[in-house]
């Protein structure tokens, strides 16, 4: 088990977090995006379509119509990329998009994904293996509020920790403390190499 999912087995306690109203309201895209591209792991096509939702949907995967919610209680250790599963289906290499969508305020959408493999997994594509152009398709087709079925709008809600958490292993050391804002401190200690011939 890796530092990563040590530190998310940890979050997941309720008692360790509150949620609190930000003041904004929940958003989602105004029109469906839509982007293919080869995929990192697999080197295969897919097809990615994000489609608006409703207020208090959040942010899932809908992959061969069996539905993954984009949260931490899907996410499985996997190499090299983030991986959701539900239900023995699986997405692959979810990190850049999913940052596009929390970075740009997207707090609810269908996200559709297919292959042309019949298999039980899939992978987003990695394009230049940034965010940036989920970040330009979605600054593109903009952003608008979220309604419910009521034609009603809803507070967007932000997770904050209710106490200093610290988990370890190894020599690996990840702590989060209750602030105002947020700040970010990390280091990274290699051993020094005495000698660098080859």
């Amino acid at each position: 088990m890796t530092i990563i999912r040590v530190a998310m087995e940890a979050f997941k306690s309720s008692s360790l977090i509150s949620w609190k109203s930000t003041c904004k309201q929940q958003q989602t895209i105004r029109t469906c995006i839509e982007k293919t591209g080869r995929t990192l792991h697999s080197g295969n096509q897919s097809t990615v379509r994000i489609w608006p939702e409703s207020a208090g949907t959040g942010r899932y995967f809908d992959f061969r119509s069996h539905l993954i919610p984009a949260s931490i209680d899907f996410a499985e250790d996997s190499p090299l990329c983030t991986t959701l599963r539900k239900d023995g289906h699986s997405i692959r290499t979810v990190e850049h998009l999913l940052s596009a969508l929390e970075g740009t305020g997207v707090d609810n959408c269908r996200i559709e994904i297919t292959n042309y493999d019949d298999t039980t997994s899939v992978e987003v594509p990695i394009f230049d293996g940034s965010a940036r152009e989920w970040v330009e398709a979605i600054d593109q087709v903009g952003l608008t509020v979220s309604m419910d079925s009521n034609g009603r709008s809803c507070d967007k809600v932000a997770p904050y920790i209710t106490q200093p958490v610290r988990v370890s292993e190894g020599d690996s050391v990840i702590a989060a403390f209750p602030a105002n804002e947020t700040n970010i401190s990390y280091g990274i200690d290699f051993p020094l190499v005495s000698d660098l011939s080859l």
